[in-house]
């Protein structure tokens, strides 16, 4: 469920008109729900009660400001897979202790700038990331917290460049070493091992691969503590899919995964991290473009828009599907017109959809990319000088900017020339 609903024909976020932002902020913006944010965090959160917990926002997903505060004021953790994203969640109120630090490449700067700011674990991918984190602990005179990541060689059967557990991707430690790389974790003293990660990919759409994974972590873990190792806490990661695709079966709720996992896990009496970012961000956003002109080709129709795939790269990038409505609704009984829906860059790729039946709409009209909070503004660019769109954050009947558009002179100026030329 989200709050962007027809109301008198007009799409609304929550109470507000679409056209009314339009007007306000030029298009193409992105538009996100504090209903809709709040309403996914609780859920996930609402799916664990009865197990010690913590849902940690992984903030790759959407990381604006004014996002995070939001969802940090719910009371939320968060994970973070950089520095710079590590800085936004302490200047966004994120306390160290509920940041988790993921990532494959952790530097030892960003290393000692989460050791200095406080940290709840890092999540450690590899034998050398572990013995560099243990040369900045110790050179801090601090003790990290870890989990270790291991790749269980499950198929998420998720987009190739989403799925993250099967053996050929870049992440983890193989499960089969697990053993080995825990037994020298625990000897290093800068270290304090705390429990199992595991990530086998994102928009996973049935719980059966995550199910999969979780079982081997739970016999990982029982063997680590007959080892001796004192394993309390198992990072999930993230990955539960949304509807892109309304006409779709609908993936899992989160109630039915919280279900799953007390299921498979809730005997090892383990705290719980959950890491959802697509399912909190996805659906509380939308992308609102203008329609440029209509253009006759040869046995189709392109519906050119103002906004391009510098602005949502999903659909070049994964072959994404988005929703795509009119922003005033058609009337009951219009037929249907079909387009190959593009963007203004002088580029094949820049195409949001091919053949795609929708409502007819003429230059000037509004159009919405549903689903699109999640990996939109955070992915885009400014491919072509085109500047990064605004970001408006919508409460009842008020709404904000959270990010403004630059002018092209702020992006300009932001280039040195040397004196010699």
């Amino acid at each position: 469920m989200d709050h962007f609903l027809y109301r008198d024909g007009v799409l609304h976020a929550e109470d507000v008109p679409l056209p009314q932002i339009a007007q306000a902020v030029g298009t193409p913006f992105y538009c996100y729900s504090t209903a809709t944010l709040t309403r996914h965090f609780k859920l996930f959160d609402e799916a664990l009660e009865g197990v010690d917990h913590l849902v940690c926002y992984a903030m790759k997903a959407n990381s604006n400001q004014a996002v995070l505060k939001l969802i940090a004021g719910l009371g939320a953790g968060v994970d973070v897979v950089s520095g710079g994203e590590y800085a936004r969640a302490k200047a966004a109120g994120f306390a160290g202790d509920k940041i988790v630090f993921s990532g494959v490449g952790k530097t030892r700067e960003e290393m000692r700038a989460a050791l200095e700011g406080g940290i709840r674990q890092f999540n450690l991918e590899s034998e050398p990331e572990m013995l560099a984190l243990n040369e900045v602990a110790l050179s801090l005179g601090k003790i990290a917290p870890v989990t270790i990541r291991v790749n269980p060689d499950v198929d998420a059967k998720t987009h190739e460049k989403i799925a993250t557990g099967k053996s050929e991707n870049k992440f983890g430690i193989p499960i089969a070493r697990a053993k080995e790389v825990y037994a020298e974790a625990a000897a290093l003293k800068g270290l304090d091992v705390v429990g199992i990660d595991v990530h086998i990919g994102s928009q996973l759409t049935d719980l059966e691969p995550f199910a999969m994974a979780y079982r081997k972590v739970a016999e990982l873990t029982e063997t680590l503590r007959a080892e001796g190792h004192n394993i309390r806490r198992l990072d999930l990661g993230g990955g539960l899919g949304i509807p892109y695709e309304r006409s779709n079966e609908a993936p899992p709720l989160p109630v039915e995964y919280g279900a799953m996992v007390k299921e498979v896990l809730g005997h090892l009496n383990c705290e719980i991290e959950i890491e959802p970012g697509r399912l909190i961000a996805g659906n509380a956003g939308i992308l609102v473009s203008g329609v440029i002109y209509v253009k006759s080709g040869e046995g189709r129709d392109f519906l050119i828009l103002d906004a391009a795939m510098n602005d949502l790269v999903r659909p070049a990038m994964y072959g994404a599907y988005h929703d795509i409505v009119p922003v005033i609704e058609a009337k009951a009984g219009t037929e249907q017109a079909r387009y190959d829906i593009v963007g203004p860059v002088c580029e094949s790729g820049d195409t949001f959809a091919k053949q795609r039946d929708m409502p007819p709409v003429g230059p000037g009209d509004l159009v919405a990319f549903r689903s699109a909070g999640a990996y939109g503004a955070v992915m885009s660019s400014e491919y072509n000088t085109r500047p990064l769109i605004p970001e408006v954050l919508v409460h009842e009947d008020q709404f904000a900017v959270i990010r403004a558009r630059p002018t092209f002179d702020e992006i300009i100026n932001r280039d040195t020339i040397p004196e010699w030329l």
